[in-house]
């Protein structure tokens, strides 16, 4: 028999740490190879980590709650299968045998002058400011264990250290972390301009008033982000140089504008915590009533921290549109790799002229940041032109 240490996988591109939220079998527990063994929460979703091997489970060196990064150990198999399979070695690596099951801080005996502690007891002392060097550890081979931060927290004279008046601090949620990476890289690497155009809701409100009259009793109600995301797709398809992702560096000859298959749109929907992006794929295929059911299952289980893999990674284009309650108008950040994104400002009346007369028109403000090394101010603006004309039009694909 072999141990195996099972090893935390990387999902998604800018994945670096996870929580783990549910152990889905005990240690003792005969597992199977590529069935699910753990439920960890990453940066944008809850997925489920499936064993590598076949065998028995034998020991968990990450407990419900605590943290733990790309390429950490989390787990021990015995399995009577000398290596794992081509795909499963990614994730595991043999462990050499030992007169006595090793336990998770045995591996940790020769890591130098580190302190042994669980993850989340780091977290958490971090976030005090202690030394986890003064605090003693109630593990194995005395780890420092989250509940012995918590009762160094308790203790009087640390209680009187963290009274001194000092500024709060509040650790990053890893969700938040990945938010902060991610737009701190588009700001430095992507050049960015934006655009502005005003819509006309007045044709769309009518035409969206009809079609939930006639809607079947138990279908996804249309919102005013069904008729964008069709519009927005078809728009994608019809100026094909924005639907594209850059690739390489700007300075090397072997720079190139990777062009998508189909209009591959990312919707922004507000989480706690932050914010998740899940993509709506091959939107140009779809019908209103279509996309009103994948939109409304995506931020559904987005709300719910559950997106499929596949509904992470892909777009090209984002939309973000906060809603009544949001600004007249807002600029937006790219999400890298994608190339734009589309600010949806807030609907409201405005007075404006039309054929020489005064009039009331429920408008909102656009607003497209474009990164600059895939198009241009003149095709920008050529796009969100069109973009406002199919939105204040009757040319809708419903089914």
């Amino acid at each position: 028999m072999a141990l195996v240490a099972m090893e935390i996988p990387k999902v998604g591109l800018v994945m670096e740490a996870v929580r783990v939220t549910r152990w889905l079998k005990n240690v003792g527990d005969a597992v199977t190879l590529g069935e699910p063994l753990v439920e960890v929460e990453t940066e944008k979703s809850v997925v489920e980590i499936e064993a590598t091997v076949s065998g028995r489970l034998v020991e968990i060196l990450v407990q419900v709650g605590e943290e733990a990064s790309v390429g950490d150990e989390i787990a021990r198999l015995e399995s009577a299968t000398a290596q794992p399979s081509s795909t499963a070695a990614q994730k595991t690596r043999t462990v050499q045998p030992e007169t006595a099951l090793p336990s998770a801080a045995a591996f940790e005996e020769h890591a130098g002058d580190r302190i042994r502690s669980s993850p989340v007891a780091r977290k958490l002392a971090a976030e005090r400011g202690l030394d986890l060097g003064s605090i003693a550890g109630s593990g194995p081979r005395g780890r420092v264990q989250l509940e012995d931060v918590k009762r160094a927290i308790e203790s009087p004279a640390t209680a009187r250290a963290l009274q001194a008046p000092t500024s709060t601090t509040q650790g990053l949620a890893p969700m938040r972390r990945a938010l902060a990476r991610a737009m701190t890289l588009s700001n430095a690497t992507v050049p960015q301009f934006f655009v502005e155009r005003s819509v006309d809701w007045t044709t769309l409100q009518a035409l969206r008033a009809e079609l939930s009259a006639a809607s079947l009793p138990g279908s996804s109600k249309l919102s005013v982000n069904d008729f964008l995301l069709q519009a927005v797709a078809r728009t994608l398809i019809e100026y094909p140089a924005l639907n594209a992702t850059f690739a390489g560096d700007a300075d090397s000859p072997g720079a190139r504008l990777v062009h998508a298959s189909g209009a591959h749109i990312g919707l922004v929907v507000a989480v706690e915590n932050g914010l998740l992006v899940p993509v709506l794929h091959d939107v140009e295929r779809l019908g209103l009533a279509a996309i009103a059911r994948r939109r409304s299952e995506c931020v559904e289980r987005a709300l719910k921290g559950r997106l499929k893999r596949e509904e992470l990674d892909g777009a090209t284009f984002s939309l973000s549109n906060l809603g009544a309650r949001g600004p007249d108008r807002f600029t937006a950040i790219i999400n890298p790799p994608q190339s734009a994104i589309l600010a949806v400002g807030r609907q409201r009346d405005c007075v404006v002229a039309r054929v020489g007369q005064i009039e009331v028109r429920p408008l909102s403000d656009l607003t497209l940041t474009v990164d600059h090394r895939v198009a241009d101010g003149r095709l920008a603006s050529e796009f969100l032109a069109r973009l406002v004309e199919l939105l204040e039009g009757r040319d809708w694909r419903l089914e």
